[in-house]
């Protein structure tokens, strides 16, 4: 696919759309829960407010999915899809 192929618009609209799940999820998280955490899980939940990208957050936190998906839903983070 080269250049003149892509179709700007669309990208333009997920960028637009990652931007809303990024801001949704900073109204919702629960900052004074987020920086009473160990460095190591608080920069993964930072991670994850800003990027969404749960699996290389909870990698980073050191935890499994699933586990990392309690601590979310303790900060109030959604997981926005």
């Amino acid at each position: 696919m080269s250049f003149a192929e892509i179709d700007y618009s669309k990208l333009e609209m997920w960028i637009e759309l990652e931007k809303e799940a990024r801001e949704i999820r900073r109204k919702m998280a629960n900052w004074s829960f987020v920086e009473s955490q160990p460095p190591r899980i608080r920069a993964a939940l930072k991670y994850y407010i800003e990027t969404g990208d749960i699996r290389r957050a909870a990698n980073i936190a050191g935890l499994d999915l699933e586990d990392f998906r309690e601590l979310l839903r303790k900060a109030n983070i959604p997981v926005v899809v």
